[in-house]
């Protein structure tokens, strides 16, 4: 599996990563110690998750994916080392708000960190923007963290461009430590999020960039195509506004790299996504081992110049 440099982390990742959303949520433990088992054995080596991971599923609190992710690597610690574990902070854990105050980042990582069994996370993320606390305190908590060396690199997940300068300024003029990684919604659906000055920025300053959302919440895997077929998972409500002229436009742009290619939809949207400079990687993530294998598959997929152009201009 060929890997990219992860921004200027100092970490090489696969083309694509794994989402830890569904740890604890769509997948069970025993689920997800398989899934994670094929994911790393097929050569892939990101995992993403956040602290919030999954509060939204009915008797969660939060700490549910950490947790899961932590039981899987006690059991076999080897696998430390083969992987690159990217966490996220700042949602609210019961504060009632958005928070990257300085205490409760220095609250939050030790919990993320027993969560993961783990003496280090390597790449820690601002998971919202908060308006509340400057970006400053922010960043000197990352920096005592970075310095106690239980954090290797920085990040930030939905930052826009005005954000994201405002952080990298206070970072040059403080001496503090800049985001190295964005973590942004990006999909054949919905581009104007990352494109334009926010890429542009990232790709000026040598950020990875890895994005969440990448199949547009399953849509793009082409299983649903009405309203009728809203019903076939948890998250299918979550695509009808997807079903518009543009979204079938879509659809059939991938049906068509689909019949040339032989590849899935879903593998093709992925693939897609990997190959916009400036990007690093797509997230993504599966509940069975079919579709973990499609994964490893998209990850594996290089996309012909006219096959970008197919798809490019139908989600235009």
């Amino acid at each position: 599996m060929q890997t990219r440099a992860l921004g200027s982390t100092g970490f090489d990742i696969a083309p694509l990563v794994f989402g830890g959303n569904v740890f604890g949520w769509t997948a069970n433990e025993a689920e997800s110690f398989r899934l994670l088992d094929a994911f790393v054995d097929a050569g892939l080596n990101a995992i993403d998750t956040a602290d919030v991971y999954s509060s939204w599923a009915p008797g969660n609190a939060g700490g549910e994916s950490e947790t899961i992710i932590g039981n899987w690597l006690a059991r076999d610690p080897g696998k430390r080392e083969r992987v690159v574990l990217i966490t996220k902070v700042g949602s609210d854990m019961g504060q009632g708000h958005v928070d990257l105050s300085e205490a409760w980042i220095l609250e939050a990582v030790e919990q993320s960190l027993r969560r993961l069994r783990i003496e280090a996370i390597d790449v820690y993320l601002s998971h919202w923007p908060d308006a509340r606390t400057p970006h400053a305190e922010t960043l000197g908590a990352y920096q005592k963290l970075l310095e106690q060396g239980k954090i290797r690199s920085i990040g930030a997940s939905n930052l826009d461009a005005a954000g994201l300068a405002e952080a990298l300024k206070v970072a040059d003029e403080t001496g503090l430590p800049r985001y190295r990684v964005l973590q942004p919604g990006y999909n054949l659906l919905d581009r104007k999020t990352l494109e334009g000055p926010l890429l542009d920025l990232c790709r000026a300053e040598n950020l990875g960039v890895i994005t969440y959302f990448s199949l547009a919440k399953g849509f793009l895997s082409g299983k649903y195509r009405s309203e009728a077929d809203l019903g076939k998972s948890p998250r299918g409500g979550g695509v009808k506004d997807y079903l518009t002229p543009r979204g079938f436009a879509i659809l059939g742009a991938l049906d068509q790299v689909a019949a040339r290619t032989g590849a899935a939809p879903a593998e093709i949207a992925l693939a897609w996504i990997a190959a916009q400079p400036g990007v690093t990687a797509p997230i993504a993530s599966a509940t069975s081992l079919d579709q973990l294998a499609s994964l490893v598959r998209a990850a594996e997929l290089t996309l012909s110049t006219e096959d970008i152009a197919i798809l490019t201009q139908a989600s235009a």
